[in-house]
Order: C-alpha cells, then sequence, then structure tokens
C-alpha cells in the first residue's frame, strides 16, 4: 500500500452567537466578570456625571431652604414681568441669585463639583455693576472690561485651585475604608 498523506482533520467552528460550551473556563468565567464590571462602572461614572459621592447636605439639613428661595424668586420674578417690571423683578433676581449662590458655594468648597466660573463671575457683575452705578456707563463698553476681567480671572484661578484641594480631600476620603462600628 503506498503512503497516504494523513488530511488534517478540520475543526468546526462555533457560530458567534450560539450558547457557551458546558465545560466551565476559568478565563471565561473571568473575561466575563471584567465586562460585567466595566459596565458597571460605565453606568455609574454616566450617572454621577464628574462628582464625588453625595451631594453635601445644606446648613439647614434637610430642610431644602435655598431651592424654596429659587422657587420664591422665580414666582416674584413672574409676578414682576406680568406687573410690567419694577422692584419687584430685581427682588426676585436676587432671591435667585442668593439661593444658587448657596448651593453652589456648598458644592464647590466641599469638592463635589466645580463652579469656578459662576462663582468668579458673580463679584465680576457686582463690580461691573457698582462701576456703572457709579461712574455711568461708558460711552466705550469694553472699557468695563478693564475692570472687571482681572476680578474674574484672579478669582476664577483661587476657586479651582480651592476646589481641586477640596475634590483631593473628599476622593481621599471616600476612598479610605471606614472602621467597623464597636471596636
Amino acid at each position: 500500500m503506498a503512503s497516504q498523506k494523513a488530511k488534517p482533520r478540520s475543526r468546526k467552528r462555533r457560530k458567534t452567537g450560539a450558547a457557551s460550551r458546558a465545560v466551565s473556563s476559568r478565563r471565561r468565567d473571568e473575561r466575563e466578570q471584567r465586562r460585567a464590571q466595566a459596565a458597571r462602572e460605565l453606568r455609574r461614572g454616566s450617572r454621577q456625571a464628574g462628582r464625588e459621592g453625595e451631594r453635601p447636605e445644606g446648613p439647614f439639613g434637610p430642610l431644602p431652604v435655598s431651592e424654596l428661595a429659587m422657587l420664591i424668586g422665580v414666582i416674584a420674578l413672574g409676578i414682576g414681568f406680568l406687573n410690567g417690571g419694577g422692584p419687584v423683578v430685581i427682588v426676585g433676581l436676587v432671591i435667585i441669585a442668593l439661593g444658587v449662590l448657596e448651593v453652589t458655594a456648598r458644592e464647590h468648597f466641599t469638592g463635589f463639583r466645580s463652579h469656578s466660573t459662576l462663582l468668579a463671575a458673580i463679584p465680576a457683575v457686582a463690580l461691573e455693576a457698582a462701576v456703572v452705578a457709579i461712574v455711568g456707563a461708558p460711552s466705550q463698553r469694553a472699557l468695563l472690561i478693564v475692570f472687571v476681567a482681572p476680578v474674574f480671572g484672579g478669582l476664577f484661578w483661587l476657586l479651582r485651585r480651592r476646589f481641586s484641594a477640596a475634590r483631593q480631600a473628599r476622593v481621599a476620603r471616600l476612598a479610605r475604608p471606614s472602621a467597623p462600628s464597636g471596636l
């Protein structure tokens, strides 16, 4: 008999959508666990949007004073607009601004979420309003930038540094395992 070359056996391939084998595989199980963990982290990360931990509690505990102030300010603003403007609109805007300022400052200085731009803009706009009230509106409005831009830039830089320090402290505090109670 003449020697014949043995034909290599072809392996059958599973379809990509086929069910996994009954034989367990440690590598396959670990890969599935990593995929599931990555999916959980992705869902958690997209839900938190740059925040670390829980939102800081307000100074009045569970009573939402700042949110109520914003609601009252919006109501006053609406009433003022319906009555043709006047002092009620200004009061509404001031009440809204105070509520927003409290919430943003609390979140910013505890490292929860950065509000550097908004917190730096509030004093800059107040300075601009004061300059216009004292001196009057300049013919060249760009001249107001001479007063406002350095204040905004300096405050933004300082607030950003303060937030970075607060965020690092918050992350370190959250990463530290809590001691078991009763020891």
